[in-house]
């Protein structure tokens, strides 16, 4: 996912959060598939270290099935970034629609805060349909 034109960037605060998706592959018989890829980079421009707890994150397709992923941490991994720093993550989602949206947050701990928050992330519009991925604010 290096193509910069199908990327959408959001400004959280002083978090900068740059997404993108894309078809990877969609299977031609009769029980189609559709491997959606999703990727999420969060930079950290505050003064301070953050750390990346979770996410909460949601697809829903256009026949109105919902896939939740709402856990700690990222593939085990729960990041830490100081000033400057970003994390990267990607992953895949097999659907078995054409069309779907992708929406949710991150929750997050700033500095030696005791309670964490949640930021949001940029909504998503996988569609099969369209040779660019749309991505809507």
């Amino acid at each position: 996912m290096q193509d910069t034109e199908d990327m959408v960037v959001m400004e959280n605060g002083d978090l900068i959060i740059t997404a993108a998706s894309e078809l990877v592959e969609a299977s031609h018989h009769a029980d189609t598939e559709f491997l959606w890829g999703y990727y999420f980079c969060i930079e950290n421009n505050s003064d301070e270290k953050i750390t990346l707890l979770g996410k909460d994150w949601n697809i829903t397709d256009e026949s109105g099935q919902s896939y939740n992923d709402s856990s700690e941490g990222f593939s085990g991994e729960i990041p830490e970034l100081e000033p400057g720093e970003c994390f990267e993550f990607s992953a895949t989602a097999p659907l078995k629609a054409a069309h779907a949206v992708f929406y949710g947050s991150c929750k997050i701990l700033k500095g030696a805060a005791k309670i964490a928050e949640n930021i949001s992330l940029p909504i998503l519009k996988f569609d099969a349909g369209l040779q660019q991925r749309s991505i809507l604010n």
